[in-house]
C-alpha cells in the first residue's frame, strides 16, 4: 500500500461548490478507508491504486474548470500545527 496526496481547487461559489464539495469528500471517503483531511481541500489517502487511477475515480466528482492534483508521498514530511491525532496519523502513514 502507498501514500497518496490529493488537493484540488473547486471552481465554484455558494452552494454551488458546497454541493460539488460533498460528493467529492463524500466519494473520498468511500473509496479510501484509510483517509487523513486536516487541510481544506488536501487529503492523504493509503491505497493500492495508483495516482492515475486515484485521479481517474475522482476526476469523475469535478467538472473540467476544476483542478485536481494525486502525488505519491516520498515517505517524509514535516508539520506543525496539528492536534496529536493528527499528528499521530501522519507519523504513521506517510
Amino acid at each position: 500500500m502507498s501514500t497518496y496526496l490529493i488537493m484540488y481547487d473547486l471552481n465554484k461559489e455558494g452552494a454551488a461548490y458546497y454541493e460539488a464539495n460533498k460528493k467529492l469528500t463524500d466519494r473520498i471517503k468511500e473509496k479510501f478507508p484509510i483517509w487523513w483531511h486536516h487541510l481544506d481541500s488536501t487529503w492523504i489517502v493509503v491505497t493500492d491504486l495508483d495516482h492515475t487511477q486515484i485521479r481517474d475515480d475522482l476526476k469523475k466528482y469535478i467538472d473540467s474548470d476544476d483542478e485536481l492534483l494525486v502525488v505519491k508521498s516520498s515517505g517524509t514530511g514535516a508539520w506543525t500545527g496539528f492536534n496529536a491525532n493528527g499528528s499521530g496519523w501522519l507519523k504513521k502513514n506517510l
